[in-house]
């Protein structure tokens, strides 16, 4: 006892050494020479190659999952992320193409008028307590424009210079309450006096003095008429989106809903009244 006790881990070393080597040996010889030793150890061998290989094999499903899941789960960053950046450059190449396109009509616009026009750009907006605007503000002040000067876009009117400053100027719109335009209807020129209504919740004008005996319905397309020579004849402002005759009297009203959308206007043409190009 003593003797092994001293060389206990000298045999427990050549025990689990040579295990390897026996088991390798009865699995590698041919069948047809192995002896019943040989066949103990492969019977003895078997279940535990079985469970040995089991759990290697689920170690290793494991861990390739857990990579493979890793990878995966960086790539769906990646793509989140570059799915991100394209979409931000799809978004501005749309609004170029907006900017584009909105520029070549007032280009378009321009072109077609025979007046003086001063280009200007939007700065600054005043909102209703509905967030509807109701006035806006252009960088051209003293100098560019006067007073009383007609603000169009290539989509129609949108009001008249209202105050001039130094290096600005506030513009009251079509569809304010003091606005006040000479108009007609395109179809069939009949003729009436556009107002505003004011309504802060909506951006909305109406005819008034429109003869009862004048035909206009709903669609039909609002121009000025130029007979108060502030505006240019034929500027689109608006179409026609209710009429109401009065039982009693001689005119109709009719509402009107403005071509421009104000709430987004951003460039506009100042028009110089008697001044060809």
């Amino acid at each position: 006892m003593e003797f092994f006790r001293r060389y206990r881990d000298f045999f427990i070393c050549v025990v689990l050494l040579g295990l390897p080597f026996i088991f390798l040996q009865a699995n590698t010889k041919d069948p047809g020479k192995q002896n019943a030793f040989d066949r103990f150890v492969l019977r003895l061998s078997t279940p535990i190659q079985y469970v040995t290989s089991t759990v290697a094999r689920t170690v290793s499903d494991v861990w390739g999952s857990y990579v493979y899941l890793v990878d995966v789960r960086e790539e769906n960053e990646f793509l989140r992320m570059e799915n991100n950046r394209l979409r931000k450059l799809g978004g501005k190449a749309s609004q170029l193409e907006t900017d584009n396109a909105r520029l070549r009509a007032m280009l378009a616009f321009r072109d077609s008028l025979k007046v003086k026009l001063v280009a200007a750009q939007v700065i600054g907006k005043n909102t209703s307590s509905y967030f509807r605007v109701v006035r806006i503000v252009i960088d051209r002040g003293q100098g560019a424009v006067q007073p009383g000067m007609a603000v169009v876009t290539h989509e129609g009117l949108v009001g008249q210079v209202d105050r001039v400053w130094d290096k600005f100027s506030d513009v009251l719109l079509t569809v304010d309450a003091k606005s006040s335009v000479d108009v007609y209807v395109e179809r069939n020129k009949s003729r009436g006096l556009l107002k505003g209504t004011g309504d802060s919740s909506r951006y909305e004008c109406k005819i008034e003095y429109l003869l009862k005996t004048d035909e206009v319905q709903p669609g039909d397309v609002v121009v000025t008429s130029g007979m108060d020579t502030q505006f240019p004849e034929g500027v689109v402002v608006g179409t026609v989106s209710k009429v109401r005759k009065r039982e009693f009297g001689l005119f109709q009203e009719a509402w009107v809903e403005p071509s421009v959308d104000l709430s987004r206007v951003k460039d506009v043409f100042v028009l110089v009244p008697g001044a060809g190009k």
